[in-house]
This record gives structure tokens, C-alpha cells and sequence, in this order.
């Protein structure tokens, strides 16, 4: 097929030149000549250094002992750093700070005549959303005397206003005395305190010591909390149940070509 092709195609496929023989540089293994045959090394080994001289071995550290290493070094680190910043950091009881989550709907006069009761209040202040204006749910509530605090915390903790029970807290950083932040290696939480085996599952406000430092009965256990919950639940279904019931007995008697006194069609073909 290729002698059909034009030249200029059969220029493509002519081949190349052959490689241009060159000379070695050097003679192969097999051509040299050596003057000497092959010996051992029992002549050389006088030339060895002493065992006895040799510096001892070093042992190098593992991977594990290394991980150990660094994390006691960062320990240590964090610890310095702490105690650094502790001699920074100031206690001041002065003010009494005391915030608690509430209700969307609920204003700042309902929360002055819900918490006054338990002490004259200096100060409220109800948090709202940047963007949309509307409340968050929690506000902060600040009392004159620090015997007032105590009382709301202690009395206020799970009380409902306007259909919602309301979680109060305090700040313990202004009322308990030698009381640390969490980032000085104080505060309730424990859920990230090392492996699964140390730390605890549960939020810092189930913790024991939550409950040593507020003086009255203990806590209900986790399966109490859980049957209130539940019967809450049933109560505001069966609300919700009633409403949707008035609501169809007040469309049934209001509705058009009816008399006071006259009977309903169905309820006469049932009769019937």
C-alpha cells in the first residue's frame, strides 16, 4: 500500500540514520586487570576502634513515650499560664448579676412584678435580636442586696410565667467567693476533661456541686423531671383538644338559615 503514496507522504515514514558507534570510556569487568587478588579484612582489623573507648549507646524514645512527653509538657505550659492569668484576674462582688430563660412574649414589667417579690431590683435587661428586634428569651436581672439573689435563685428555679417554666442561673463569678472561669481551670462543666472514662455526660447545672452550693431539698432525679415532662405534655394536649372542640360547637351554632331552639338536620334524621 505505501508505494501508491506521493513522496512528500513517503518521506514520513522513511527511517532514521543508524546511532554512530562510540568507544568506552573505559575497559568492562571483564577486560581489566588487577594487580592484586581479593583478600578479607583480617589485616585491617587492628585498625578498629576499642569497644571500651566506644561512648555507651543512647536509647532513643518511643512514639508513646513521645505523645506522653509533649502532653505533660503542655500540661505543665497550661498550668503556668493559668496561674499567670489568675493573678490577673479580679473578684468583685459588687454587683449581683442574675439572668434566667423565660418566655418570648414576656415583657420587662412582667418580670419586675414576678421577680420583685423576692427583693428590690436595681437593674433589667431583657436581650433582643440585632436583626429582627424581638427577644431572645433570656434576660438579666440584677437585685441590690446579694440576700435577695439567693432567694430568686433558690425559689425562682423552675417557676412558670406566662405558660413556661423558667431556668435561673446565677453569675458565679461575682457571688461565689474563689470562684474560677472555666478557662482558669474552674467552672461546672466536665465534658471535656480528658478520655470517655473521665469525663461526665451530663450538663454542668446537673452537677453535684450545683446542688451543695444552693441550700434547700435536693434535686429530683432524672426520672421525676421526665414524668413531669410527660404529664405537661398531656395537659397541654388535652388544652389544645378542648379549644379545637369549642371551636367546632361554636361553628355549628353559628352557622346560617339556623333558629335559637331548632334542632339540627342531622340530629333529626338520627332521632328519626
Amino acid at each position: 500500500m505505501t508505494q501508491f503514496l506521493p513522496p512528500n507522504l513517503l518521506a514520513l515514514f522513511a527511517p532514521r540514520d543508524p546511532i554512530p558507534y562510540l568507544p568506552p570510556l573505559e575497559k568492562l569487568p571483564h577486560e581489566k586487570h588487577h594487580n592484586q587478588p581479593y583478600c578479607g579484612i583480617a589485616p585491617y582489623i587492628r585498625e578498629f576502634e576499642d569497644p571500651r573507648d566506644a561512648p555507651p549507646p543512647t536509647r532513643a524514645e518511643t512514639r508513646e513515650e513521645r505523645m506522653e512527653r509533649k502532653r505533660r509538657e503542655k500540661i505543665e505550659r497550661r498550668q503556668q499560664e493559668v496561674e499567670t492569668e489568675l493573678k490577673m484576674w479580679l473578684w468583685d462582688s459588687s454587683l449581683l448579676p442574675f439572668n434566667f430563660v423565660s418566655n418570648y412574649d414576656t415583657t420587662e414589667s412582667k418580670l419586675r412584678r414576678e421577680f420583685e417579690v423576692y427583693g428590690p431590683i436595681k437593674r433589667i435587661h431583657m436581650v433582643y435580636s440585632k436583626r429582627s428586634g424581638k427577644p431572645r428569651g433570656y434576660a438579666f436581672i440584677e437585685y441590690e442586696h446579694e440576700r435577695d439573689m439567693h432567694s430568686a435563685y433558690k425559689h425562682a428555679d423552675g417557676k412558670k410565667i406566662d405558660g413556661r417554666r423558667v431556668l435561673v442561673d446565677v453569675e458565679r463569678g461575682r457571688t461565689v467567693k474563689g470562684w474560677r472561669p472555666r478557662r482558669l481551670g474552674g467552672g461546672l462543666g466536665g465534658t471535656r476533661r480528658g478520655g470517655a472514662d473521665v469525663n461526665i455526660r451530663h450538663s454542668g447545672r446537673d452537677d453535684t456541686s450545683r446542688y451543695d452550693e444552693r441550700p434547700g431539698p435536693s434535686p429530683l432525679p432524672h426520672r421525676d423531671r421526665d414524668r413531669d415532662r410527660e404529664r405537661e405534655r398531656r395537659e397541654r394536649s388535652r388544652e389544645r383538644d378542648k379549644e379545637r372542640e369549642r371551636r367546632r360547637v361554636a361553628s355549628r351554632t353559628d352557622r346560617p338559615g339556623r333558629r335559637a331552639g331548632q334542632p339540627d338536620a342531622r340530629g333529626s334524621r338520627s332521632g328519626q
